[in-house]
């Protein structure tokens, strides 16, 4: 019997160095088809990792730029003022009234236009935006808590107005409403204090939000502003 090695040999030199080389040239041939798919094997494999980076960092641009986008975009935060501070400060402008503080039922005449201070309604107005005019009964109550009311002619102060005026108010014992038929673009009311501005930016504003906000001498400086009546176009 014959083995598969002495069917490959021959007696001739020349005939036997041929299958030699053609076994080596098979061999060498598979070599390399192994090592053109290793290598094929390699490449998808960079060519997948390559892909998930792009993924990955595309994800993660993303992700950074939407955190970012957050703090560009995002709407300023309320401005913060020291509640009952009332240091006697003289802003220019602000006219002082005495009025009464007593709870009535139906509606007043008041003495000022808007009004700041005197008889009103048992319910509070609760503070925010509102987009409508509003019952004076119940803003003045929320007067008596200390609040502040920014009151504005829709007829002269446009939205660019408003939104300076938004700006200075802080996020609690505040109030902002059209009130239509004043004598000034914008009032800004306290219980017995009033500031009329011809310019919704004008900084005595915010002084007089520094000097009258959540003022001690409000007849009731610590009741709440919020938990009683929503009036119409509540922002």
């Amino acid at each position: 019997m014959t083995s598969p090695s002495d069917k490959r040999a021959s007696g001739n030199p020349a005939k036997q160095a041929q299958i030699d080389l053609t076994v080596k040239q098979q061999r060498e041939q598979k070599r390399q088809e192994k090592l053109a798919e290793y290598q094929k094997q390699v490449a998808k494999r960079r060519r997948g990792k390559l892909v998930w980076w792009v993924v990955g960092s595309a994800a993660s641009l993303a992700v950074i730029g939407l955190v970012v986008a957050s703090f560009a975009f995002a709407p300023a935060p309320a401005p913060s003022y020291q509640a009952g501070n009332s240091t006697g400060a003289d802003v220019q402008g602000v006219q002082t009234f005495e009025n009464r503080s007593d709870h009535v039922q139906g509606a007043v005449q008041y003495e000022q236009t808007p009004p700041a201070g005197g008889p009103h309604n048992p319910y509070w107005l609760n503070c925010g935006v509102y987009t409508e005019p509003q019952a004076n009964e119940n803003a003045v109550h929320s007067l008596e808590h200390g609040a502040i009311w920014i009151t504005y002619d829709p007829e002269r102060v446009d939205q660019a107005g408003i939104d300076a005026l938004k700006a200075v108010m802080p996020s609690s014992y505040a109030l902002l409403s059209p009130y239509p038929g004043m004598d000034t673009p914008v009032a800004v009311s306290a219980w017995n204090h009033q500031l009329k501005v011809d310019d919704p930016t004008d900084p005595r504003i915010k002084d007089f939000f520094t000097e009258f906000w959540r003022s001690q001498n409000a007849p009731e400086p610590n009741a709440a502003c919020s938990g009683a009546i929503d009036g119409p176009g509540k922002a």
